[in-house]
């Protein structure tokens, strides 16, 4: 008999599972083996330190955001008083596993198949040899990713929820390449690219993560990343993996089924909206899980599962709602990505769109600065102003 049954060893299963054992409390940690996440690796300041992530996880530090239009104009975007760290997938979720392991979780290698209830609650799940089992445990925490199984079972609204398609092409780091720089990441925001979503090319030290999204049937994701890598002087880089996965677009409603249950990370939809950042939010949503399991196992109390979304969303919720307005509003067309860029030249903008990134938080104390973005987002969505451009990379 386990205290906890987390599905899912990604960042927010294993921040869960290391945070329940740090508690005491015995936990089986279930993963697929040998499975690395589409992911352009980015974690920011704040992740780093809530999280205690070492520096040798980090392949890349990255000093410069640049954001490229559909004409092909770019602002570069300074990231002052620190860097945004880029880590592989495949060797940083591992060290959260084993980190979580070391704190006492009993890690698993197997798939999840359902969840059986009778005198106790029981996890029913198919090992790497094929044989099912049935591990007994108090409560389960189902952060098996994006179009999570968990939450389809178990969770209402858990089948509902919508996503784009992540693809991207880990490609050797090239040398002598004018258009890549190893300490800047580049955004794209071109209809030909992605007609809903972005583009981006990603340094990861002696690799480079360069990928696309959408949400929409029949786009061509390989074709858009290889008229990416043509268009950013990358074709000719050796190609070391391919991978795709979706991507949640918006936190569901509910992330408890009332019960014995909690969901987090990505099965809760806890992707930012906008940028797609997901692995300082999937950690920050499996650490208020394993708050929520907590209180669940101390009170028995249902209800105290609700904690969960109520932490993340109380702290984060904000953040998420102007995301998703900022997407709304300039991604429709390449005229609105034209018009996004060319606002990202305002020094004000800049500025308080990296200190929100860098801190997760919004930035409260400059209203004046907020009152001016304001009425240049309006004009710009408007069409009052022409975008406005003083050559790449100004």
């Amino acid at each position: 008999m386990f205290d906890a049954f987390v599905i899912g060893g990604g960042p927010s299963g294993a921040t869960a599972a290391e945070d329940l054992a740090r508690g005491g409390k015995r936990v089986a940690l279930l993963d697929r083996a040998g499975r690395i996440k589409p992911c352009g690796g980015a974690i920011p300041p704040r992740a780093i330190a809530d999280f205690a992530i070492p520096d040798h996880l980090i392949v890349a530090k990255v000093n410069t955001a640049r954001m490229v239009s559909p004409s092909g104009r770019a602002v570069d975007i300074a990231i002052e008083g620190g860097f945004v760290g880029m880590v592989d997938r495949d060797t940083f979720d591992e060290f959260l596993r084993e980190r979580a392991a070391m704190q006492g979780a009993v890690r698993l290698t197997g798939t999840f198949l359902r969840i059986e209830r009778g005198e106790e609650t029981r996890v029913i799940w198919r090992d790497k040899t094929g044989v099912e089992r049935g591990t007994p445990t108090r409560v389960v925490i189902g952060a098996d990713g994006a179009r999570s199984d968990v939450a389809r079972a178990e969770v209402p609204g858990g089948k509902e929820i919508p996503y784009v398609i992540a693809y991207h092409e880990i490609i050797a780091a090239p040398n002598g390449v004018a258009s890549y720089d190893p300490t800047r990441c580049d955004v794209i925001y071109d209809g030909r690219i992605s007609p809903d979503f972005y583009g981006w090319v990603f340094p990861h030290g002696v690799t480079a993560s360069v990928g696309m999204g959408t949400g929409i049937d029949g786009v061509n994701l390989k074709q858009a990343t290889a008229d990416l890598r043509r268009a950013s002087g990358l074709a000719d880089c050796a190609t070391l993996r391919r991978e795709g996965a979706p991507i949640p677009l918006r936190p569901l409603d509910r992330w408890d089924n009332g019960r014995d249950l909690v969901l987090a990370g990505d099965a809760a939809g806890v992707v930012a909206p906008s940028s797609g950042e997901g692995i300082f939010y999937a950690m920050a949503g499996g650490r208020a899980a394993a708050t929520a399991a907590m209180a669940f196992l101390r009170t028995g109390r249902a209800r105290d599962l609700r904690l969960a979304r109520s932490m993340f969303m109380t702290e984060h919720g904000m953040v998420f709602k102007v995301l998703r307005s900022m997407q709304d509003a300039y991604y429709k067309s390449d005229e609105r990505r034209e018009r996004f860029v060319s606002l990202c030249h305002d020094l004000d903008v800049q500025k308080l769109t990296f200190e929100a990134y860098m801190n997760k938080r919004l930035v409260k104390a400059r209203p004046m600065a907020h009152l001016k973005i304001g009425v240049k987002n309006l004009m710009h969505l408007m069409g009052v102003v022409r975008p406005e451009w003083s050559g790449m990379g100004s």
